[in-house]
């Protein structure tokens, strides 16, 4: 399992980053001889079978989580320019910061791969038949040709790990969730496995990144001595939680 402390994933460093995109893409290059055959055997499924793939597919669209977090964002710096000092204030800013994380921790993972699916400009799977597994059309494409890599995989498996880093006690759920979320890409026909690989990839690190990022500046993550991330918090929202919560049932 993931060790969510870790200033990267799966052992990587600034040393040896380029072995590990080696062994990336070799991973890709294994699983391309068997990308249709994989695709076509999931989409050959029963109905009944994919179903739930179809629902939980979803999860991996970046707009309900993008969406509300922006708008809080916005709402809270403006009220945190206008209110005064004070522990409200400071309320409003972690408010600021755990929103901000949310939506760039997933959003830039999203983007770039968006980016990439234009400049790689793959055929999705519905095209096999007319083009192959392996027709491209470079930069100027419609979403037809942007199956490399999956936007849905990559904005799940980002979404995971920002809660992950937050909230380690739910890390393993969502985790299920975004690697349901990828295969049901294949399921229903939209993705090759290699795409998804890929998109996994790009929403791993991404969030890793973003994360590094806001730890530099100790914005709700902070540096160990030992190079650890630990998660700071937000213990000014966790007091006027309990405020209201005590208020409430008084």
């Amino acid at each position: 399992m993931f060790d969510l402390t870790k200033r990267w994933p799966l052992g990587l460093n600034r040393k040896n980053w380029p072995d590990q995109l080696a062994w990336l893409l070799l991973a890709l290059f294994v699983l391309v001889f068997v990308d249709v055959w994989v695709s076509q055997s999931a989409q050959a499924w029963p109905d009944v079978w994919r179903q739930p793939f179809a629902f939980i597919t979803d999860f991996g669209l970046s707009d309900w989580i993008l969406l509300p977090t922006l708008v809080v964002f916005i709402v809270s710096i403006v009220v945190h320019r206008i209110m005064r000092t004070g522990f409200y204030k400071r309320v409003i800013w972690e408010v600021a910061l755990v929103s901000s994380f949310v939506f760039v921790g997933v959003g830039l993972p999203g983007l770039a791969t968006n980016l990439l699916k234009r400049l790689f400009g793959r055929a999705r799977p519905e095209l096999f038949e007319q083009n192959g597994a392996f027709s491209f059309q470079h930069f100027l494409n419609d979403w037809t040709f942007q199956s490399f890599p999956s936007g849905h995989a990559a904005t799940a498996m980002a979404t995971a790990f920002v809660i992950g880093f937050m909230a380690p006690r739910f890390f393993r759920l969502v985790l299920l969730i975004s690697l349901a979320t990828g295969l049901s890409r294949i399921v229903i026909g939209m993705h090759y496995p290699t795409d998804v690989l890929a998109g996994f990839a790009i929403g791993l690190v991404g969030a890793y990144a973003v994360r590094n990022f806001y730890a530099a500046r100790r914005w709700l993550f902070a540096f160990r001595t030992d190079g650890s991330v630990r998660f700071r918090g937000a213990p000014n929202m966790r007091r006027a939680w309990h405020r209201l919560t005590h208020r409430a049932r008084a």
